[in-house]
């Protein structure tokens, strides 16, 4: 495979490259006619292409092959998460986490949260970004902002997990999850979850876990339980 890879979610049908993508091609790595490259879909597969026409809007490949790259964990991994004032601090939290490895990122809309807003795209951008500098083939689902209390309404297939620093009986994430399992952690604002939230979520079945004895910043404990999951998966 190609040292560089490209995103184009459309490639099955439409063989060229985003705007974007074909402007770093051609303008950035000065890719002519007849070189190499690969692409992904997001979707599981990479593609070994030749580069047809060099264009900076919009670059059209051949593809050479197909290339099955399913995800490199087995568990299927949803953190939920209140979106930090400074925006900056959630777009490190979003690259380190897909470069570790996560299936889908749910901002949540919290009592005491400092954002009330969040535009994806560019939220988007960096998680494409961090996918192809990992080498991945499959682009996690970010998902619009979500109130809290209808989020926790929702069906899940798996674990669901709350983490929060209340002086309630709670266990350890470290401890209490298995290996394999599925799971869907939420994470609140710096605030953190009110009284209310954590009792609701805890009545549909949510489960109150630590995530160590140290208070933790949003995007900090948003990464150590996606990272405590992989640890686990590897033992």
């Amino acid at each position: 495979m190609a040292d560089t890879v490209f995103y184009s979610p459309g490639i099955r049908h439409l063989q060229q490259l985003p705007e974007q993508e074909s402007l770093h091609c051609v303008k950035v790595l000065r890719m002519k006619e007849g070189d190499k490259l690969t692409v992904t879909d997001g979707k599981g597969f990479f593609y070994p292409c030749t580069l047809i026409q060099a264009h900076p809007k919009h670059c059209v490949v051949s593809m050479d092959a197909e290339v099955a790259q399913p995800k490199t964990w087995n568990f299927s991994l949803h953190i939920a998460f209140a979106p930090t004032k400074n925006i900056d601090r959630m777009e490190w939290f979003a690259e380190k986490a897909t470069e570790s490895g996560i299936d889908r990122f749910t901002p949540l809309l919290c009592r005491f949260s400092e954002r009330k807003e969040l535009k994806t795209e560019r939220l988007e951008k960096i998680v494409v970004s961090a996918m192809k500098q990992s080498q991945q083939a499959v682009m996690p689902v970010i998902d619009e902002m979500n109130p809290f209390d209808l989020f926790v309404e929702n069906p899940f297939t798996g674990r669901k997990f709350i983490a929060h620093c209340h002086p309630t009986p709670k266990t350890a994430l470290a401890k209490t999850y298995q290996k394999g399992e599925d799971a869907l952690i939420l994470i609140g604002p710096e605030g953190d979850f009110s009284e209310e939230e954590i009792q609701k979520a805890v009545s549909l079945g949510f489960e109150p876990v630590s995530l160590g004895e140290n208070r933790l910043r949003t995007e900090t404990a948003c990464l150590v339980a996606c990272h405590t999951l992989h640890v686990l998966n590897l033992t």
